[in-house]
C-alpha cells in the first residue's frame, strides 16, 4: 500500500518539474566539519545522474526523499560528469585537510545511474591531491561488492574510502513499511561485512544515515528507534554515524501527510536526547545534522531557541561532545508531546505560538 502510494505522488510530481540541465542540477559548497583525524573541512559536491533507480521504479522510492527530483532523469554521459566534476575540482583551493563528499542523488557504485569511467576519473584524480584526506560516497546495499568495493580503494590510494547507507532503521517494519526502503537488515549487514573484510587491504570505512522520525512514528518511538538503530549500527561494524532527522520534501508521501497535519517533523529537543543518548552508548563518532532546522518543514522548537539548539549541536558534531543543558519553555510542550505522541499518531498538533 505504501509503495503505491509513494508511486502515486511521484509520477504525479515528475509531470510538475521544469526540465534542467546537468550544469544547473550541479551544486557544490565547503564547510568546517569533522574528519577520522579531527576537525577540518568538507567538499560537498552534488553530480548529477538520472536518478536513483529505487526511485525510478515502480515501487515509487522512499517515502521521504524527493532527491529524484533534482535529476536528469535521462542517462547523463560519462564525459559530462567528468566536464562537472573537474570544473567544480577547479575552484577550490583544497590547503588544509579535506574530505570531499560526493552526492548523486542514487548509488554511486550502481553503474546504470553513475557510469564507471566517471568513477575511475574522479577517485584518481582525488587520490593526488595532497589535502584530500577522505573520499565519501553514498550506495544502497545491493551495488556493495568486493569488485566494486576493491576497484575504488585502489583508484583512491591512501585516501580514506568511505561508502555511506542510508539504513534509516533498525526496525524492518519501519523501513520497509513507513519507508518503502526495500532492503533488510541482512542487506545491510552483507554490505557493512563487505567493507569491513576489505580493511586489511585498504583504507576504508562504513557510514549509516539515520533518519529520525519517519512517517507514522511517534515522537517518542523515533527517539528511540534512533538511539536502538545506533546501537545496532555500532554492533554490525559500522564507523561513523549521521543522524538524518526529517524534512519535508516536495513531491513526497510524508509531504502529503504534513500538508494534512498528520505529520509533523521532529522537535529539537529530540534530537539534542538523541545525540546525547548516544554518546554514551555508543563510542564510534556521530553526527547530527542541521539541515531545516527552524523552518516549518524540518526540526523546529520555538523561536526563541531555534537558533541556539542549532548552533550548540553544530559545536557538539565537531567537538563530539554532549549538547549542554539548556533551558526554554517550549520545553514543557515536547515532554507533553513525548508523553501523549502515541495517542496523537504523529499529527502536527499546532501550538499556534511555537509553529
Amino acid at each position: 500500500m505504501i509503495g503505491k502510494l509513494a508511486s502515486l505522488i511521484r509520477k504525479k510530481n515528475l509531470k510538475k518539474i521544469k526540465p534542467k540541465s546537468p550544469d544547473e542540477l550541479s551544486a557544490s559548497w565547503i564547510q568546517e566539519d569533522l574528519l577520522y583525524s579531527g576537525k577540518g573541512r568538507a567538499l560537498f559536491m552534488i553530480l548529477p545522474t538520472i536518478g536513483c533507480s529505487w526511485a525510478l521504479s515502480e515501487t515509487g522510492g522512499c517515502t521521504m526523499c524527493s532527491y529524484i527530483s533534482d535529476s536528469f532523469l535521462e542517462t547523463v554521459e560519462a564525459d559530462k560528469i567528468i566536464e562537472i566534476f573537474d570544473d567544480i575540482i577547479s575552484r577550490y583551493q583544497l590547503e588544509e585537510k579535506t574530505a570531499v563528499k560526493i552526492f548523486t542523488s542514487g548509488s554511486f557504485l550502481n553503474p546504470e545511474e553513475f557510469p564507471q569511467e566517471a568513477v575511475e576519473h574522479i577517485l584518481s584524480r582525488l587520490s593526488a591531491l595532497q589535502n584530500v584526506e577522505e573520499i565519501i560516497f553514498e550506495s544502497r546495499p545491493e551495488y556493495i561488492n568486493q569488485e566494486a568495493v576493491t576497484r575504488c580503494c585502489e583508484l583512491a590510494g591512501d585516501k580514506i574510502v568511505e561508502i555511506s547507507i542510508g539504513l534509516e532503521t533498525c526496525y524492518e517494519k519501519t523501513r520497509l513499511m513507513k519507508i518503502n526502503k526495500g532492503f533488510s537488515n541482512a542487506d545491510f549487514e552483507r554490505a557493512v561485512n563487505t567493507i569491513s573484510g576489505l580493511k586489511g587491504d585498504f583504507n576504508v570505512r562504513s557510514k549509516t544515515y539515520i533518519l529520525v522520525k519517519p512517517i507514522l512514528v511517534s515522537e517518542k518511538r523515533a527517539v528511540e528507534e534512533a538511539i536502538s538503530t545506533a546501537i545496532y549500527a555500532e554492533k554490525v561494524g559500522v564507523d561513523r554515524l549521521s543522524f538524518c532527522p526529517s524534512t519535508v520534501h516536495k513531491g513526497t508521501l510524508m509531504e502529503d501527510l504534513w500538508r494534512k497535519g498528520s505529520y509533523r517533523p521532529p522537535w529539537i529537543w529530540s534530537l539534542i536526547e538523541i545525540i546525547n543518548s548516544t554518546r554514551k552508548k555508543v563510542s564510534i563518532p556521530a553526527i547530527m545534522d542541521t539541515s531545516g532546522f527552524g523552518t516549518s518543514r524540518g526540526p523546529y522548537n520555538c523561536k526563541k531557541c531555534n537558533r541556539d539548539l542549532k548552533n550548540l549541536i553544530i559545536r557538539a558534531n565537531l567537538e563530539q561532545t554532549q549538547v549542554p543543558p539548556y533551558e526554554c519553555e517550549c520545553r514543557s510542550q515536547w515532554l507533553a508531546e513525548l508523553k501523549f505522541s502515541d495517542t496523537t499518531a504523529s499529527t502536527d498538533i499546532k501550538y499556534s505560538e511555537y509553529s
